[in-house]
């Protein structure tokens, strides 16, 4: 697991990375305190393979330097049936109207999780 070890605790911008991270890992993992989006590409793979992508992002842990160099845990890729998934958050103020001033802070973010085949990136 990818994590920002060569940040001190008492770094500011260290403890927003790890909220950040924290509430993401948090959200992937139970679908609440969000939105998941599913793209057209996801939903035509059927059910049974919908809940099998459903599954692997919320398990998602394969994370490297090269794939969450914030070391957030934003964003993820896998292969499932010969398709190239990839999941990814993106972060709105409350009312879905502009981006979140603030990530690590969930009172005034909207975490929004994505889910999508590759080729729709």
């Amino acid at each position: 697991m990818n994590t920002p070890a060569n940040l001190p605790n008492e770094n500011p911008e260290a403890e927003k990375t790890i909220r950040i991270r924290t509430l993401n890992d948090t959200f992937r993992a139970t679908f609440i305190g969000g939105r998941v989006m599913l793209t057209t590409g996801i939903q035509t793979l059927g059910i049974p393979n919908v809940q099998e992508v459903i599954n692997k992002v919320k398990t998602f842990d394969d994370f490297t330097p090269d794939n969450d160099p914030h070391c957030e845990h934003d964003f993820g890729a896998f292969e499932h049936n010969d398709k190239n998934i990839f999941w990814k958050f993106d972060y709105y103020d409350e009312t879905m109207t502009y981006g979140s001033e603030d990530a690590s802070d969930p009172e005034q973010t909207t975490r929004v999780l994505t889910v999508m085949l590759a080729e729709e990136y």
